[in-house]
């Protein structure tokens, strides 16, 4: 699978300029590779649960994730941060 698209809410835009220099390069090339390959085993992507049931989560490194929702072939991040975002 492929994504045609990545769209970023405003929240995940606020969260990842908060985040100290070398994780957002970091993350920025996670992206790159998030585009080309969702399912990278790289990234641990898993479906989430519960309140987030209907949301996704990739790893970017360590306890940093990026939350996101599949839209047809395209993916809208919501958030990035440590595992705080998913509360």
């Amino acid at each position: 699978m492929r994504i045609s698209n990545i769209y970023y809410h405003p929240q995940f835009r606020k969260s990842f300029s908060d985040l100290q220099e070398n994780l957002q390069d970091i993350a920025k090339a996670k992206i790159i590779l998030f585009k080309s390959n969702p399912f990278d085993p790289s990234f641990k992507t898993h479906k989430l649960h519960g309140k987030l049931k209907n949301q996704w989560s990739f790893t970017v490194k360590g306890q940093y994730r990026v939350v996101f929702i599949f839209k047809k072939m395209d993916a809208i991040f919501l958030d990035i941060g440590n595992h705080d975002i998913y509360k």
